[in-house]
């Protein structure tokens, strides 16, 4: 038996940030990372979205890139003193994976950060509060799925945390958010994605409704990618891009990632590589090692000539 979980809804496309109007609450935490989200207005916007929605709104700010465990319990003890029924996480994949982390001991205040990363280990989530994932980046995907990554700063190791409880009860995808942030994040996210979908197309896992999704993001991935990153103001680019981290995210959430990601985690904590760029900086190789009948199907599928193709692709985005 197979399983294939993702958020109840996921609103996607321009404008799509509106969809806070229509959660039904009392109260909500927006957590937001650095000050993109209030630079560009965002965090205004989401803030009288869900006031409009009649809730009382507070916000957990400065949550940082491989957000730790301190940031983690710091915005938790912020949630149990207020008590919100709707977590609302906006921005790139830092400040989403850090609330998924504070929802988890913010149901469960007894539960430890060794606890949370207990694999599929987790009690029941949604007793207190539910989730509400407002991507910025294409790349990331992790309003989609089943995963948080969060660092301990004191040992520098990055630990996952993995459950289906942890998957966002709502997601939303909306190009606009997307279109402020610089190209070199663009890039490292968008190799992020591309590396989902591979990693989940070519895993021992893999299933077939991941597949296809897998397929649909390679492709759109290297059709719009290089646009993306050379003309920031092509919201035709943007908008298939946030489309490729979405299928990328939602294809690999049951197959889980190969290789590529696990050799990417060293690279972060022992060179701080970005981790899209980390992903990348072996992904044509292993593209190469995994290259077999069902990658050569994929890559006609995306209308590549095979494999060789494909590797040489993905080095010349890494090159830009």
């Amino acid at each position: 038996m197979q399983r294939f979980t993702n958020p109840r809804d996921i609103y996607h496309g321009k404008g799509a940030l509106e969809a806070l109007k229509t959660l039904d609450g009392k109260k909500a935490i927006i957590c937001v990372g650095g000050g993109s989200m209030k630079r560009f207005g965002f965090l205004d916007k989401a803030k009288a979205y869900l006031e409009e929605a009649g809730m009382e709104v507070t916000i957990f700010e400065g949550i940082e890139s491989d957000p730790s465990v301190e940031t983690v319990m710091k915005g938790a003890a912020v949630m149990q003193e207020f008590e919100p029924d709707w977590i609302v996480a906006i921005g790139g994949g830092s400040p989403i994976d850090a609330a998924k982390a504070m929802w988890i001991k913010y149901e469960y205040p007894d539960t430890t950060f060794e606890d949370m990363c207990k694999v599929f280990g987790l009690p029941k989530l949604r007793t207190k509060a539910r989730f509400c994932a407002v991507s910025s980046t294409s790349g990331t995907a992790t309003e989609v799925t089943a995963f948080s990554i969060i660092t301990n700063y004191a040992n520098g190791v990055k630990y996952p945390i993995a459950d289906f409880e942890i998957t966002p009860d709502v997601a939303i995808v909306d190009p606009e958010l997307s279109a402020t942030v610089p190209p070199r994040t663009t890039m490292n996210t968008g190799l992020d994605a591309l590396a989902h979908a591979l990693e989940g197309y070519w895993s021992v896992n893999h299933q077939p409704i991941p597949d296809i999704m897998a397929a649909e993001a390679v492709r759109m991935v290297l059709q719009n990618l290089e646009t993306a990153w050379g003309e920031p103001g092509n919201m035709t680019a943007r908008e298939n891009m946030a489309y490729a981290s979405l299928l990328g995210g939602l294809s690999f959430a049951l197959p889980k990632t190969a290789a590529c990601h696990g050799c990417s985690y060293p690279l972060s904590e022992d060179y701080h590589l970005p981790h899209g760029e980390a992903c990348a900086f072996t992904l044509d190789s292993f593209v190469r090692i995994n290259a077999d009948g069902r990658l050569e199907e994929l890559c006609r599928r995306v209308g590549l000539s095979g494999t060789e193709e494909l590797a040489k692709r993905i080095r010349e985005l890494k090159e830009l």
